[in-house]
């Protein structure tokens, strides 16, 4: 699905109906003892940088979610119990965390207990106000530092319903927020026709969380991958990385503010050709990668380009079907300034990539915790990142240009670049939060017009227009 953000994705007025966790259930957990698997390092890193960044003074919404469309007239008795049992699916969902002094310690709801409780909130006429309402609603029930962090919505109409659904990311990934259309839309479905929807139980993330700690903890500052990456942030003067173009930034001034850019890069077909010419090397990432390293460098000189790749850590198939914040990171090192031409770069990455993509199975929380370092944070975001996604696959994704289905991100503050790019049906998407300066606006918009035209250069066999 496309990822925009709440105030870009077409909504429409109608009355507008949220479902919360039910406050009897709320109330029961905060009484429950604690649980015995504790959270996942980058849950944990994730919930004391928003604490950390809070107590500086500054409030910093790091939501996610979805939104997709219901057609026809619909039942919000039988669209309440698919939201209810989707929820009671995914067992993070009904997972939180107190604080015991310094440790974080998780609480789990029994299933049996969950709850939801509907509320019918008033009509809104005007789409700029339904959109603001919401933004400022998901900043406050899909807090990372507050329990319950979810909330779903449906803006109701005559002839459809438009659902919209937050949550912490401490709880999600792109994967399992572009999975919840068709899974949600099954439920409802089989509701309306009075029939269950015969699915095998799903894997916990809860369970995952304890045991890929466990594995982390096993290992000590001695251990390669803890080496490999002292080794990348010392080449990158103590830091990890950023996107390496100029952005404008006060490195003395406040958090800046962000902006969202977005827009298709090229087609379906295009799209097609260029993951046909670089697969060999790798596939699409392979080639976005590779032009992305040329481009840095012809933009800012930059000679090596180093950043962090996230892949996903859903190793055994047992996770695919999971909800949870499923994602590792690779360092890679691209010397650019080497590379003879598109060819070259993608040789380069694809070296880079086999070398290093093993280390993203490790979590960087815990390597940073090792190396020893102050990497107290300061933004939601540790290092800039370049990731691609190839959702085809996923189950409802043919459906959801009809159900105008979208991924939904916070845009907020932040002095990284986190780029996304999306492989659809139609084509490939293109998704950026980049700091609000005039000087990264435009370094950002050239580097998108110069990815389409490498993109295309390659997809159309026109090898001159190469970098």
């Amino acid at each position: 699905m496309r990822i925009t953000d709440i105030q870009r994705c077409e909504i429409r007025p109608g009355r507008l109906v949220e479902w919360i966790l039910h406050p009897t259930a709320v109330e029961t957990a905060m009484s429950l003892p604690d649980d015995s698997r504790p959270p996942a390092y980058v849950q944990e890193a994730h919930v004391r940088t928003t604490r950390s960044v809070r107590d500086d003074g500054l409030f910093v919404p790091t939501w996610i979610g979805t939104a997709f469309d219901i057609p026809g007239q619909v039942d919000l008795d039988v669209l309440h119990d698919a939201l209810r049992a989707w929820t009671l699916r995914h067992e993070t969902l009904r997972s939180g965390f107190r604080w015991t002094g310094e440790e974080m310690r998780r609480f789990t709801l029994d299933a049996d207990a969950v709850s939801l409780h509907r509320q019918d909130i008033g009509d809104f006429p005007d789409a700029a106000s339904l959109a603001q309402y919401l933004q400022d609603r998901f900043d406050v029930a899909a807090d990372a530092l507050t329990w319950p962090n979810f909330i779903f919505t449906a803006v109701v109409r005559d002839d459809s319903a438009s659902v919209y659904m937050a949550f912490d990311h401490s709880n999600v990934d792109s994967y399992s927020i572009q999975r919840i259309p068709g899974e949600v839309h099954d439920l409802y479905a089989a509701g309306l026709e009075g029939r269950t929807v015969d699915t095998p139980p799903v894997a916990s993330y809860v369970d995952f969380c304890a045991i890929e700690r466990t594995n982390a903890d096993q290992i000590d500052d001695t251990h390669t991958t803890v080496a490999r990456w002292r080794e990348f942030i010392a080449r990158c003067d103590g830091k990890l990385p950023n996107f390496p173009v100029d952005l404008g930034l006060n490195p003395e001034g406040p958090l800046p503010t962000q902006k969202l850019m977005h827009e298709m890069l090229v087609d379906d077909a295009d799209a097609a050709a260029f993951e046909a010419y670089c697969r060999p090397y790798g596939g699409t990432l392979t080639g976005i990668l590779a032009a992305t390293a040329l481009i840095v460098h012809e933009i800012n000189g930059q000679r090596v380009y180093r950043t962090v790749v996230p892949f996903h850590t859903r190793v055994k198939s047992q996770w695919s079907d999971s909800v949870g914040w499923y994602v590792g990171g690779a360092p890679i090192e691209i010397p650019v300034a080497q590379a003879l031409g598109f060819d070259s770069a993608l040789v380069m990455v694809r070296a880079s990539l086999r070398e290093n993509q093993s280390l993203s199975r490790m979590p960087i929380a815990r390597v940073l915790r090792l190396l020893g370092s102050d990497f107290r944070p300061t933004s939601p975001d540790l290092y800039s990142i370049v990731s691609f996604v190839d959702t085809r696959g996923i189950p409802g994704s043919g459906r959801w240009q009809d159900l105008k289905a979208q991924g939904l991100m916070r845009i907020s503050y932040g002095d990284q670049v986190c780029v996304f790019i999306t492989r659809l049906h139609e084509g490939l998407q293109f998704a950026s939060r980049y700091p609000d300066t005039d000087i990264a606006y435009k370094n950002m918009r050239l580097y998108v017009e110069r990815l389409r035209e490498l993109i295309l250069s390659v997809a159309r066999k026109d090898l001159a227009v190469r970098v």
